[in-house]
């Protein structure tokens, strides 16, 4: 059995509510809903807010239907139903940086349906980051939201706030690099499951609270022992999952998740912002830069490569697509992914994901492409 040490993770994952609600009676801040990894938190974080990331709950759900489409992904509806169950009725604001269209027909069911919902924003990110006009449409966006903002709070938000914000973002992704980099081990001494954790979190808890848990993880790593094989290294790659019943299964058949290219892992945090002059030049290229989501990722498929090289670095031996039902963006890039790793070495198992998963099907379809890749190498 694995030791305590990623349990403030799992707890603040599981009581996320609950951690929202303890912060904002502590604190006496506004907490934010956020939709989308593209959200600059580093503005809400200056304002004195709390960014908390919608998730949904993976429970059965009729609420969604009066207000988004049945065939929108199971994402999409699952968050929209924590918001009109109430779920997130601690958050003043919701606020969402353009991804998906599916997405942004949410947000505004949201922030017309949702009762608790004092204002709201939304933040017209450039889908086409290639173009040489993106940066400077990015930059007025995000100056814009500065302004809104600065009224709302009725405090002016300074480069130096900002800076301040940037560097414990900043920070937090520096943090959560260093503990991912102990996945690329033989045996990892961080299991799929708990980078999970620790990187969801990092999602809607404080990240000044999240980088000293972070730092007291990775002073105790070193000394760290597991007891388990890792059996086959796979790759996780998609949207958002963050469906622990999901990844502990896969991590009990005989592997071991050892990286990913998702919304809920490193996508969210791969890349830090790079030194400006100009704070808000610095926020807003940061996101441009990011590894892309498909729905930011034309005319040339920037993902694909970075895809294989994290899938080369952590010497992957598989990967297992988690396709949301519905997704159109992931849904366009799979076929050509799929090509690009298996012609590279990486064999791909292909599932699709809906609000609730079924564990034990999938379990047999995982055990299954394990055989296949073991019954390869007998040959």
């Amino acid at each position: 059995m694995a030791d305590a040490l990623f349990d403030q993770f799992k707890n603040w994952y599981e009581k996320r509510h609950d951690y929202a609600r303890d912060w904002k009676q502590r604190t006496g801040g506004q907490v934010v809903a956020t939709m989308c990894t593209y959200t600059a938190e580093e503005l809400l974080i200056a304002a004195g807010m709390l960014p908390v990331r919608v998730l949904g709950a993976h429970e059965p759900q009729n609420v969604t239907e009066p207000h988004i489409f049945g065939m929108f992904c199971p994402f999409c509806r699952d968050s929209l139903a924590q918001g009109l169950l109430g779920r997130f009725d601690y958050c003043e604001g919701v606020t969402l940086t353009q991804s998906c269209i599916q997405y942004r027909q949410t947000f505004s069911s949201w922030r017309s349906n949702v009762p608790s919902v004092q204002w709201d924003y939304y933040v017209p990110m450039p889908n086409d980051v290639q173009s040489p006009h993106a940066r400077k449409a990015h930059y007025a966006e995000i100056q814009s939201f500065r302004t809104f903002l600065s009224a709302l709070t009725g405090k002016e938000l300074t480069d130096a706030m900002l800076k301040e914000a940037l560097a414990v973002v900043d920070e937090n992704r520096r943090l959560l690099r260093e503990l991912f980099e102990y996945r690329k081990e033989e045996n990892p001494r961080v299991t799929g499951v708990e980078a999970l954790y620790a990187s969801i979190t990092a999602q809607f808890v404080d990240k000044r609270e999240h980088n000293e848990m972070l730092k007291k993880v990775l002073a105790a790593l070193p000394s760290r022992k597991m007891d388990r094989k890792e059996g086959v290294r796979f790759m996780t790659i998609g949207s958002e999952n963050d469906d622990i019943a999901f990844m502990a299964m896969v991590e009990s058949v005989g592997s071991t998740i050892v990286i990913d290219d998702q919304c809920s892992g490193t996508r969210y945090f791969w890349n830090e912002s790079k030194p400006e002059d100009d704070v808000i030049k610095a926020i807003a290229d940061r996101y441009c830069d990011r590894p892309a989501c498909p729905t930011k990722d034309y005319p040339s498929h920037t993902r694909f490569d970075h895809v294989l090289g994290l899938a080369k670095e952590f010497n992957a031996r598989a990967a297992i697509f988690l396709q949301q039902k519905f997704c159109d963006p992931h849904e366009g890039d799979y076929p050509d992914l799929k090509e690009h790793l298996e012609k590279n070495g990486i064999p791909t198992l292909f599932l699709e994901f809906d609000i609730t998963n079924p564990i034990g099907p999938f379990r047999i379809r995982i055990e299954a492409f394990l055989e296949t890749m073991s019954d390869e190498e007998l040959f």
